[in-house]
């Protein structure tokens, strides 16, 4: 990690324990702030892939209980969500095509693994192709989300919180599904010590 006017140049990789640098502000909030949310999404995202990556076959569709979600049914409906929330943001709701929701919940004839993961990579998609297109002046404009307003910055905060939930659910599903084969995604057990003196080297550039 190079070091440049006292903070960290900023990188797009992904840290194990989900964590980005701070960096100083180079640009307008709005700006920082956009990006920073896009680095979030994609964090979400690679911790998803990370983990469904590790399921075999049927195990996608496995459930804890009947009263219980799936990795699929989650795939499903995260991806329907940013299909209808992300594909055009600032369109009213009422005016955008009718979204069946709980058909997301249910693992219909046609649901197979390909086109489960083939939904998730189009949710993800258009989430992003939307990110791409904000500029900070959209930040205070009006989305619509379940008849209820939010400002932009609202509701990209509200679908953090929202996909990072339903991620937990889906690492949680995959870790228990795969038992002693489960590869972290994180910082190992026992290893926190050792990843720390990592970091501290890494931004110093000495060791101890």
């Amino acid at each position: 990690m190079m070091i440049a006017d006292g903070g960290f140049i900023r990188t797009h990789e992904y840290s194990p324990s989900a964590c980005y640098w701070v960096w100083p502000m180079e640009g307008s909030f709005e700006a920082e702030y956009l990006e920073d949310v896009e680095h979030r999404f994609r964090g979400i995202k690679s911790m998803a892939d990370r983990a469904v990556e590790q399921v075999k076959g049927e195990e996608l569709y496995a459930k804890i209980d009947e009263g219980s979600n799936s990795i699929a049914t989650l795939m499903k409906h995260m991806a329907g969500n940013m299909l209808h929330n992300w594909g055009d943001p600032f369109t009213p709701g009422e005016k955008k095509p009718e979204r069946n929701r709980d058909s997301e919940f249910i693992i219909e004839e046609g649901d197979t693994e390909e086109a489960i993961r083939g939904r998730w990579e189009e949710g993800w998609r258009t989430l992003f192709e939307a990110l791409g297109g904000f500029e900070g002046e959209d930040l205070m404009r009006t989305v619509r989300i379940r008849w209820r307003d939010h400002t932009l910055m609202q509701a990209l905060s509200r679908q953090i919180v929202h996909y990072s939930m339903h991620v937990g659910q889906i690492v949680l599903l995959a870790k228990h599904l795969r038992g002693e084969e489960w590869r972290t995604l994180s910082v190992p057990r026992g290893k926190s010590r050792e990843y720390d003196e990592r970091l501290r080297r890494e931004r110093t550039g000495r060791s101890r």
